[in-house]
């Protein structure tokens, strides 16, 4: 069993930033990917960005050149977000996943990103 606990979510104005992290307790030798969900108001969740235990990163397009996801040892990921839109605000879920492909094995409780003036 894994954990997740996010931190850093909350409001921002359009074109701020926000940092955002999560720590990973638990069964932590087991996990090779590290990464972030989001779920926005009435859509689907989907994939943000990824981070293997190598430092191979992903990143959803529409994130792309404004988001950037870092990770410290087994068990930190962070996602720094700049230049943030209206679209960016949803629920942020932290992720991790022991095998190269696939779902999210492990998901965090959720944080609130709300990008609004």
């Amino acid at each position: 069993q894994v954990q997740l606990v996010e931190s850093g979510g909350g409001l921002v104005q359009p074109g701020g930033s926000l940092r955002l992290s999560c720590a990973a307790s638990g069964s932590i030798f087991s996990i090779n990917v590290l990464g972030w969900y989001r779920q926005a108001p009435g859509k689907q969740r989907e994939l943000v960005a990824t981070i293997t235990r190598s430092g191979i990163t992903n990143y959803a397009d529409s994130v792309k050149g404004r988001f950037t996801i870092s990770r410290e040892n087994r068990k930190n990921v962070y996602l720094q977000m700049n230049s943030l839109k209206p679209e960016d605000t949803a629920v942020y879920y932290c992720i991790c996943r022991a095998g190269d492909v696939g779902g999210p094995d492990y998901w965090g409780q959720g944080t609130q990103v709300t990008v609004s003036s």
